[in-house]
Parts: structure tokens; C-alpha cells; sequence
């Protein structure tokens, strides 16, 4: 059974340390707002408890149990994003919206990882993800102009956040990196060929097991040969993801392979993942589903979909939208190490 450690970022020798990265993160917060506002975003706040927590294989919820007013018990879930709830708004009728939430993930903590961190989502009804990518532009210039910084560094990398980005498709980054021409294994229908990407790991040297999936090998090659080069000296954005990696975004209009989405990385560090959204219900239901099969498969356990969101897709306007892990970018802004340097009361450890 894990125990619960001793605690030491209250301390006032400790606490001083970490007090610039705080309020570091407060005036960026702050400049964002204002970013937003400008622009006529509406900032709205989601609810944190869910019927679903989000429906990919590899996400893991926090689960609690509501009681009815007669103490009938129902499960909820905290949010992994509030994606679904930002989406009914979109459904509702706002057309520009931006959202500071804090977010809730199991299994996961290190110098990047938190179990509760703040995302910032926001959102561009009848715009194109393109749109997203100028956004991202001007959030890290301001991020370290407001920090008063012209570089970001983080384990041996530095990255100029007034750089023009880079921008890099998934199959070139496989191709520069790892020699390996990833969608040739993908289908026009989204079928992916297992063995023969697992044969171009192989001639690329890229240890991998008999039982991997095409998704896994995938994951293998994105983590030890491309994300190290990610970021390097200037932002890149990763663009153009294989449909079958394309969670809720759709398929590109020039190639079904690939989908309209993109994640930003700095020093190698990924800071968000965008879409061009998914609007068609059926299409993200059979996502879902699918998802849900290999949560079974790999971790035992499923989490529920959400229904009224399934419903909203039918009436949500076309629209791009993207998740920035708030946290690691005043990380870089601000010079910290770890992600819990700029939080003001980070979540007790345990071991």
C-alpha cells in the first residue's frame, strides 16, 4: 500500500524559492486573459465532474460516486480536458470561447507530469486549425516577453519562442528521423498494415515486441526517434497526424490518411494538441468505441461515453480548437525544472 510523503513546498525556505515561478505564472495568466479578451473570446468555466472523463485508451480518470438526494449512488468522473463541455457551449451557440481548467490525470507524475494541472483551451467557430498555429505564435512570443525572457531552455535543448515555426508533418518527421515511410502502412480507409510498419522498425533498427500493435510501434518511433529533435532551436509544429492517431479531429480534405490535427513542442517538450474538430456523431462514436475496446484490452477497465456530447457533435458548427498544458509553458517561460515549481499548492505525493 503507498504511503504518503512528507510534504515540504509549504515551507517558507522553499516556498521563497519557488515564489518568482508563481509569480511568473500569475502575470502570464494574466497577459493570456487579455490576449483572449481582445480577441472576443468569452472565458467560460466548465463543470469538473463528468459522465465521462474522455474516451482514449491511454487516459486515466480520477472516479467518484455521486449520491442522489434519496442516496442512490452514481459515478462521475473528473475531466482529463473540458473539451466536451467546451464543445456544447460551441453546440450552444458561442462562436469564440477560452477556458483556464484544471484537469485531473491518474498515473501520471514527473518533472512534466502532474495529477491535476491547468490546461487552456480555446476554440474558433468556422475557422480553420490553421488559425490555432498563428495563436500559438503569439501566446509564446507573449509568454516570454512577459517573463522577461528571449529563450527557452529545458534539459539541454533551447528554442527561440519569437521564431518563425517549424512546421513538419507526422510522415516527414518519420521519414528525416527514423528513415521509415509511415504511411505506407496506412489505407486510404484508415486500415493500418501492423507487420509492415513493424518491418521498416526493424530495418531502423528500433527494438520492438511480437505483440505490439500498429499503434504501439507507432508510439515507439514518436517517443525515442522524433520528439527528442522537436523544438530544437525554434517551435515546431507536428501536423497531420494518421486518422487512425486522430482522436476528434477529421480527416484532411487532400488525403483521408491523415487528419487536421497538430501538437506544438518547445525544447522537446509537447505543449498542445489541436484539431480541426470532428462534427460527424457517428464517426466519433465508432472512435470512441474502438478506443474503449483497447482500454479493455491493455488496462482491464472502460469509462462510460458521453451521450449528450454525442448528440451536441449534430449541431456543432465547424469549428478548431486546441489544449495547451498551461503549466509547461510558464515551465520554459519561467525557467522552472519541474511542473510543481509553478504551481501554488501542488498535490500531495505519495509512494
Amino acid at each position: 500500500m503507498p504511503s504518503l510523503l512528507p510534504s515540504a513546498w509549504w515551507r517558507p525556505d522553499v516556498h521563497a524559492d519557488r515564489r518568482p515561478f508563481l509569480i511568473g505564472r500569475n502575470r502570464i495568466q494574466a497577459a493570456f486573459r487579455t490576449f483572449f479578451a481582445e480577441r472576443d473570446f468569452m472565458e467560460v468555466d466548465t463543470a469538473t465532474l463528468q459522465v465521462s472523463p474522455g474516451n482514449e485508451a491511454h487516459l486515466h480518470a480520477f472516479s467518484t460516486t455521486a449520491l442522489t438526494t434519496d442516496g442512490q449512488p452514481f459515478p462521475l468522473h473528473l475531466h482529463t480536458s473540458p473539451e466536451f463541455a467546451c464543445k456544447k457551449l460551441l453546440a450552444a451557440g458561442e462562436s469564440r470561447i477560452a477556458c483556464f481548467a484544471h484537469v485531473y490525470r491518474n498515473r501520471e507524475r514527473g518533472p512534466l507530469h502532474h495529477p491535476e494541472f491547468t490546461m487552456l483551451e480555446w476554440y474558433r467557430a468556422g475557422e480553420s486549425y490553421t488559425a490555432l498555429m498563428a495563436d500559438c505564435a503569439d501566446l509564446l512570443a507573449l509568454a516570454a516577453e512577459t517573463a522577461g525572457t528571449r529563450q527557452f531552455s529545458y534539459r539541454g535543448m533551447s528554442c527561440d519562442p519569437f521564431a518563425p515555426f517549424e512546421r513538419l508533418s507526422v510522415a516527414d518527421a518519420f521519414e528525416r528521423y527514423a528513415g521509415i515511410d509511415l504511411l505506407s502502412s496506412v489505407e486510404p480507409d484508415g486500415k493500418t498494415d501492423r507487420d509492415r510498419l513493424a518491418r521498416q522498425l526493424t530495418q531502423a533498427g528500433i527494438r520492438h515486441a511480437p505483440d505490439d500493435t500498429w499503434t504501439d510501434l507507432y508510439s515507439r518511433v514518436l517517443v525515442e526517434r522524433i520528439e527528442p529533435h522537436l523544438g530544437e532551436g525554434r517551435p515546431t509544429v507536428l501536423d497531420r497526424y494518421p486518422i487512425c492517431e486522430a482522436a476528434l479531429a477529421r480527416p484532411a480534405d487532400d488525403d483521408p490518411r491523415v487528419a487536421e490535427r497538430f501538437e506544438l513542442y518547445a525544447c522537446g517538450v509537447e505543449l498542445a494538441n489541436a484539431f480541426g474538430e470532428l462534427t460527424d456523431a457517428a464517426e466519433q462514436r465508432t472512435r470512441f468505441e474502438a478506443e474503449m475496446v483497447e482500454k479493455q484490452r491493455v488496462y482491464g477497465e472502460t469509462y462510460p461515453l458521453d451521450e449528450d456530447f454525442l448528440a451536441a457533435l449534430s449541431v456543432m458548427p465547424e469549428a478548431s480548437g486546441i489544449a495547451l498544458g498551461f503549466d509547461r509553458l510558464v515551465m520554459l517561460a519561467t525557467g522552472a525544472t519541474r511542473i510543481d515549481q509553478v504551481m501554488w499548492a501542488p498535490v500531495a505525493e505519495w509512494s
